[in-house]
C-alpha cells in the first residue's frame, strides 16, 4: 500500500464508527466498533458494518468474524432518535438486513462483550456463534420499558436459549450477568479478557482448519435456523411497523425518553 493511499485508509479509519483490521494472516476479520462509551447502533454503524462484510466474507482464506468493541461498554442499544415514528421503518430494515447477513455469514462470528450490551447491541450480539463475555457483561433487551419490542431479538432468542427464557428476558426488559447468560446458553465462555477468549478459541480451533470445508460446516449447521428468523423477521417487522407503531403507548413511550420524562399510558 502507498503512503497516500495508507493515509487515506487511515483518514477514513479515523472518521468511521468502525475499525475494520485483517489478522491472523488474513484469516480473521476484527470488526471493533469504535465510538465508546456508547456505541449506539444507529445507521451509520449499520452501515459500515454492512460495508466491512460485504468487501471481507469473500476472502476465500477467511475462517472468522471477531466483532468486539473499545471502550467499557459493547454497546448502550440502538439509536431512540432513529425509532420515532418518521424514520423507524428504514431504521428496522438496515438493522434486520445486518442480522441476517450475521445469521447467515458462511464462517463464525465470534462476539467480544463487555459492560452494558443492550438492545439493538444485543440483537446484533445474539446473531453471531460465540458470545465471549467479561464478568462485568450485562445484557438485556430493555425496548418493553419504551413501549416497544425488540423484533429481531424475538426471533433470534427463543432459538438461542429457548422460549421461556427468551420471553422472560422480552417480556421483563431485565439485564442477565454474564454468569447468568452462561447458564442460559447464551454466553458461551465468561473470561476476564473476552478478546483474548476469542482469539484463543480461533487460534486453537478454526485457524488450523480448511477455509472450504469450514464454510461447509456453516452452511450445514446453520441453513434451518437461518431460514426460520429470516422467515420469522418479515413478519414481526411488519408488526412493529404497521400495527405497535400506530398505537398511543409506543410513540408515547419513545418521546418520554427522548423528553427525559416519566410516560403516560393508556393501554391502547
Amino acid at each position: 500500500m502507498s503512503e497516500a493511499a495508507a493515509a487515506q485508509n487511515a483518514t477514513a479509519q479515523a472518521a468511521s464508527p468502525l475499525k475494520v483490521s485483517l489478522e491472523r494472516d488474513g484469516r480473521l476479520l476484527k470488526l471493533t466498533l469504535a465510538r465508546p462509551k456508547a456505541n449506539i447502533v444507529d445507521a451509520a454503524m449499520i452501515a459500515a458494518l454492512q460495508a466491512a462484510l460485504d468487501e471481507h466474507l469473500v476472502r476465500p482464506e477467511l475462517r472468522a468474524v471477531l466483532l468486539t468493541a473499545e471502550g467499557p461498554h459493547f454497546s448502550f442499544g440502538a439509536s431512540v432518535d432513529e425509532h420515532m415514528p418518521d424514520s423507524c421503518a428504514q431504521m428496522l430494515k438496515s438493522l434486520h438486513a445486518l442480522v441476517l447477513r450475521l445469521v447467515e455469514s458462511p464462517v463464525p462470528v465470534l462476539v467480544a462483550v463487555r459492560g452494558q450490551c443492550l438492545g439493538g447491541g444485543l440483537e446484533v450480539v445474539a446473531a453471531g456463534n460465540f458470545i465471549f463475555a467479561a464478568p462485568n457483561a450485562q445484557l438485556g433487551q430493555p425496548e418493553i420499558k419504551l413501549a416497544v419490542f425488540a423484533p429481531a431479538a424475538s426471533c433470534l432468542l427463543p432459538e438461542r436459549i429457548g422460549q421461556a427464557q427468551a420471553e422472560d428476558l422480552l417480556f421483563s426488559g431485565r439485564s442477565v450477568s454474564a454468569e447468568e447468560a452462561l447458564l442460559m446458553g447464551l454466553v458461551s465462555v465468561v473470561a476476564e479478557d473476552p478478546d483474548q477468549a476469542a482469539y484463543d478459541y480461533f487460534d486453537k480451533h478454526l485457524a488450523p482448519v480448511s477455509a472450504s470445508t469450514l464454510r461447509f460446516a456453516v452452511k450445514a449447521a446453520r441453513t434451518q435456523f437461518a431460514q426460520r428468523v429470516r422467515a420469522k423477521i418479515e413478519f414481526v417487522e411488519k408488526l412493529y411497523l404497521e400495527e405497535m407503531m400506530k398505537t398511543h403507548d409506543s410513540v408515547e413511550g419513545l418521546m418520554a425518553f427522548v423528553e427525559k420524562r416519566q410516560p403516560t399510558w393508556l393501554d391502547r
